[in-house]
């Protein structure tokens, strides 16, 4: 009987579906484990007030959120030196965000459940999120305007809150000029002496092209004098109005205003007041840039940076893929050397991609972009303009990556089409080239996109060649901005995948990156699934249009 069973196959199907569960299963595990670690981290925890007693010291009192806890077995504290007594079965720990880094050094501690004496979560401890130096743990007392009090008290955080709103208008305002007017003036200004240094390598540069463009320089930096003053008088106004903030030890701490992104009392708010702050920190996770050494903010520009390369590099591959397949499928004379191709471009596809990364950094960031610059950009000299990574390097070289990947899909779609559709259409007297054109690439299509869904999910998580041909740990700007030619393509870029390596192993404060980490990790795994998506639906399109005809 049992050999009869074998002899079946069931095993082997048993088997296969175990494996199968157990890898779902796994990927399950990792999801959850990410998303409850990432979207967890936005939700306004309360803080707590504890009356510690220091081992062998004295007595203090701690505030900050309880993030983390630890339980190690008596046996193990005992061997790595804490003093256990003989009823204790293990060492519980917590592990509490303190913040005020500007004033003790750190961010994070960690305590011993054992020498808590006393712990609440009285109402007026407060949380101050700040552009610089992390979170503030502490009492509001006062606000001051031009170094007078103008509120103490109860009235300091309604006060508080009025003068933050005021001074986040401010910010947007100086942004606002700084990226945008300013810019634009600074990137014409350059523009101008990029001119002049080619008019003068060209001897063009005379005396009529010498006013003219004096006359141009003068009117930018006209403008940019005022906005200078214009800017000047908007720090003025930022520096007017603070926040007195008190410890738990009792130092007063005084804040200004333009350096707070958000007030918060967690230990008073409701659940929607909860949730209204909760989707805010996501929504300026999404959207804002990056600060604290990228621990904190947001990061829109490595989103925007991996879409745009993604995007670059499907419109790159995928012409020179399928044009590979179509010739190697249809015209190409099967023999040895076409085996021969086949066998290399399967090898390809396990290259490791570090290697690819070397590559297109000595070819086309070091001769193919120095030899650009030499040709077509003498006046930039000796700054590269292509002769550096960049968004249009990183795009090529990830191209070649997943360049296997499209060759074999789409061959493997082409191979699968009926000769006689071929043949039916060459007798009714279409040429090769209108039958492979008009019939056989649209019913091969779903293939290719078979090919490039691959592409992107592998090149949406690379990191290695990124690392030499283009990404940065903070672009200075986008990409895509309001200056011609408008998509930089010679501009370094931000990227998911190594922002989740700077973060994770780079980052000065690895505690308060930690949380980061999974948050970023599932805004990637989103953003991957978001553009296979789209290019399922646009195969499935694709399909149901030419099942009839493939039938």
């Amino acid at each position: 009987m049992i050999r009869l069973w074998f002899k079946s196959g069931s095993p082997w199907i048993w088997l296969t579906a175990a494996a199968v569960s157990a890898c779902l299963i796994m990927v399950l595990g990792v999801l959850s484990l990410v998303t409850i670690r990432g979207l967890g981290h936005f939700w306004p925890a309360n803080v707590a007030r504890i009356d510690y007693q220091e081992p062998g010291g004295q007595q203090q009192t701690i505030i900050g959120e309880i993030v983390d806890t630890s339980s190690t077995p008596a046996i193990m504290a005992r061997s790595a030196g804490y003093k256990m007594a003989d009823g204790e079965t293990d060492l519980l720990q917590y592990q509490l965000k303190t913040g005020n880094r500007d004033l003790t050094g750190a961010d994070f501690r960690w305590i011993q459940a054992r020498h808590i004496k006393q712990q609440d979560y009285p109402e007026n401890l407060t949380v101050i999120e700040r552009r610089e130096w992390g979170n503030f743990y502490g009492e509001p007392i006062a606000v001051k305007e031009e170094g007078k009090t103008i509120a103490t008290g109860a009235a300091a955080l309604a006060i508080a809150l009025d003068k933050m709103a005021e001074a986040k208008l401010l910010i947007d305002e100086i942004k606002q000029l700084e990226k945008n007017e300013i810019g634009k003036i600074n990137y014409a200004i350059d523009h101008l002496r990029l001119q002049q240094k080619k008019l003068e390598l060209e001897n063009r540069w005379d005396a009529a092209a010498q006013q003219q463009l004096a006359a141009e320089k003068a009117v930018y930096e006209t403008s940019y004098k005022a906005l200078q003053d214009k800017l000047a008088g908007l720090y003025a106004q930022t520096k007017r109005s603070s926040l007195v903030m008190k410890t738990e030890s009792g130092v007063e701490a005084d804040i200004p205003f333009f350096k707070i992104v958000r007030i918060y009392q967690p230990n008073t708010m409701s659940v929607l007041a909860k949730l209204s702050h909760y989707f805010s920190k996501v929504g300026e996770f999404l959207a804002d840039d990056p600060r604290e050494a990228n621990t904190e903010g947001g990061i829109f520009p490595a989103i925007f940076g991996t879409i745009v390369m993604v995007l670059m590099m499907s419109v790159i591959v995928t012409p020179f893929g399928v044009i590979a397949a179509v010739y190697l499928r249809e015209y190409a004379k099967q023999g040895f050397t076409t085996r021969l191709i086949r066998i290399a471009v399967n090898n390809l596809a396990g290259v490791p991609s570090v290697v690819y990364g070397v590559f297109g950094l000595g070819f086309f960031v070091y001769i193919l972009g120095g030899n650009i610059d030499r040709l077509f950009f003498p006046e930039y000299a000796p700054a590269p303009v292509f002769g550096t990574p960049g968004l249009l390097w990183a795009s090529i070289t990830l191209a070649l990556l997943t360049l296997p990947v499209v060759i074999v899909s789409t061959e493997e779609g082409l191979a699968r089409i009926p000769s006689a559709i071929r043949e039916g259409s060459l007798a009714l007297g279409a040429t090769k080239f209108e039958t492979l054109w008009q019939t056989v690439l649209p019913m091969a299509s779903p293939a290719m996109m078979t090919g490039l869904i691959l592409a992107v999910a592998r090149a949406a998580g690379e990191v290695a060649p990124l690392m030499l041909v283009g990404v940065v740990k903070l672009a200075p700007a986008l990409p895509l901005d309001g200056n011609a030619p408008f998509l930089h393509l010679d501009r370094k870029f931000m990227h998911l995948g190594f922002h989740i390596y700077d973060v994770g192993f780079q980052s000065p404060n690895v505690e308060a990156a930690r949380p980061l980490v999974y948050a970023t990790s599932l805004l990637l795994v989103l953003v991957i699934v978001a553009l296979n998506l789209a290019a399922i639906v646009i195969r499935n399109n694709l399909r149901e249009k030419y099942r009839a005809l493939e039938g």
